[in-house]
């Protein structure tokens, strides 16, 4: 049985390497090498958005969520689901007009465009912000890569997080953002049908064992079977906001899928990703919630060292050895997808916020996509040391990264498309907030009590409209007066 999902898994990365490598046969100029050049299709662009916005943290990390919490996990679901819906039915077009109006590749150049008076503190924050904390989330991605690896083939982590490694930055290194994106789009396919796949399945085989996951959800535990986590009064609150709160860090706020908005060609390309974004992700939550609801029906509490390889094992219990390396493979691809997505946002940063825009080193195109690819390596091989020496679970590494960056600058992003007194001291003063306020909100048990994924963003928002006030821009007070 291994030996044929080996092969499966080895086919699949060749393919993958294999469009990685045709897509740098493109002209590469630095700024298709960054955002594609406009020569992407809109439905590739949001299979693209959803595989990256849905990495190892979905397949692995939530569905052991729920198998280890039972019904209240659902409001994870929902509130991420509520968030991805609102970004592209209402920020998509938005970030797209804004892209071409001010001829921007990135979502830090964007703001800095925006807030001229000081673009360049602006673009050195928002670099900072993001490349502190996407190496976590590279990092993450790895690690989930290393328990794939043990859980299938009994493989070495080290080994595991090494080969995820080379593979990544192989994809990410040869065609930039077109790469990342065709490879995306493949493995986009291969998450949903892994997602929509194996529930069915599970449930199948509950029906023909006899089981029971009503009364699975009753002997797990004494709050699995109630959807508010058997909370009441203002736990309940605590509980709702806590697991919806993945919400917020949609809005706008996100660079690696704001990219995929901003590459856009036309509205018409955008209203097509709409559709695809939409029910893509209402087929894949439904998916993977039932993936770990069954799951308690199948294995009891205690059964894995590690909840968050609950959806590897139940693929090799329930699979055929052809199928389960298909749908392994799917795991895999929400890895690579992520973490391929996090480098290129980091390489942007420095790239094009840094050295192009802010120092402004005068280089040719081609000596920026070798600056892009030189902070490509530099960035995987950093997010690779942090997998071989972190313990972290893949659900809270990926929250604080959530928090940090999505909570900080969606209010930010949310204000500058909605709120014509947002000023410059404004925006800093909302990513230097969000960004201070997550590293010492984590650091203490508050955010055992409230998430910083819920706290962040409005600390940050408060902070913007606040320093907004005090310190308006002067061309916006000349226009007003």
């Amino acid at each position: 049985m291994k030996t044929i999902i080996l092969v499966e898994f080895f086919l699949y990365f060749i393919v993958i390497i294999s469009v990685g490598y045709m897509m740098s046969r493109t002209k590469m100029s630095h700024s298709v090498f960054i955002l594609g050049g406009k020569k992407i299709p809109g439905w590739t662009l949001a299979f693209s958005e959803r595989a990256t916005g849905e990495s190892a943290w979905l397949l692995l990390g939530f569905t052991g969520f729920v198998f280890a919490s039972g019904l209240s996990g659902i409001w994870v679901a929902v509130g991420i689901a509520s968030g991805i819906i609102f970004a592209w039915l209402f920020l998509a077009k938005k970030f797209r007009a804004e892209a071409d109006k001010h001829e921007v590749l990135t979502l830090p150049d964007y703001l800095a465009v925006r807030f001229g008076e000081k673009a360049n503190i602006i673009r050195w924050l928002a670099t900072v912000l993001i490349a502190s904390f996407f190496v976590f989330y590279v990092g993450a991605q790895l690690a989930g890569a290393g328990k794939l690896f043990v859980t299938t083939f009994g493989m070495n982590e080290v080994v595991g997080i090494i080969i995820a490694t080379v593979v990544i930055l192989a994809t990410a290194y040869f065609g930039g953002f077109l790469s990342v994106v065709w490879t995306d789009m493949i493995q986009s396919v291969m998450m949903l049908v892994t997602l929509c796949v194996l529930p069915i399945v599970a449930l199948v085989y509950i029906y023909t064992n006899d089981l029971s996951i009503s009364q699975s959800l009753i002997e797990a535990g004494p709050t699995f079977d109630s959807w508010l986590g058997g909370t009441t009064g203002f736990a309940i609150g605590v509980l709702f906001f806590n697991n919806f709160s993945w919400f917020f860090g949609y809005l706008g706020g996100q660079p690696q899928l704001s990219a995929r908005f901003m590459a856009m060609k036309n509205d018409k390309d955008t209203k097509q990703g709409i559709i695809v974004g939409i029910v893509w992700t209402i087929l894949a939550y439904t998916g993977a919630f039932l993936i770990g609801i069954t799951a308690i029906a199948i294995y009891s509490q205690g059964s894995f060292a590690d909840v968050e390889t609950v959806l590897p094992h139940m693929i090799l219990d329930l699979m055929p050895p052809w199928i389960a390396g298909v749908l392994l493979a799917g795991i895999m691809a929400a890895i690579i997808t992520t973490a391929n997505s996090q480098l290129m946002v980091v390489t942007s940063s420095v790239s094009e916020d840094i050295i192009h825009k802010t120092l402004g080193l005068k280089l040719t195109d081609r000596q920026l996509v070798r600056i892009s690819r030189l902070t490509v390596l530099i960035a995987g091989l950093t997010g690779m040391i942090i997998a071989l020496t972190s313990d972290s679970l893949l659900y809270l590494v990926v929250g604080w990264a959530w928090a940090g960056v999505g909570g900080t600058l969606s209010p930010a992003i949310l204000m500058t498309f909605f709120w014509r007194r947002y000023s410059s001291a404004g925006l800093i003063a909302t990513i230097i907030s969000g960004f201070v306020f997550t590293v010492i909100w984590i650091s203490s048990p508050l955010d055992e009590i409230m998430t910083s994924r819920f706290t962040t963003f409005f600390i940050a928002a408060f902070f913007g409209i606040l320093f907004s006030y005090l310190y308006p821009d002067r061309s916006k007070e000349d226009s007003e007066v």
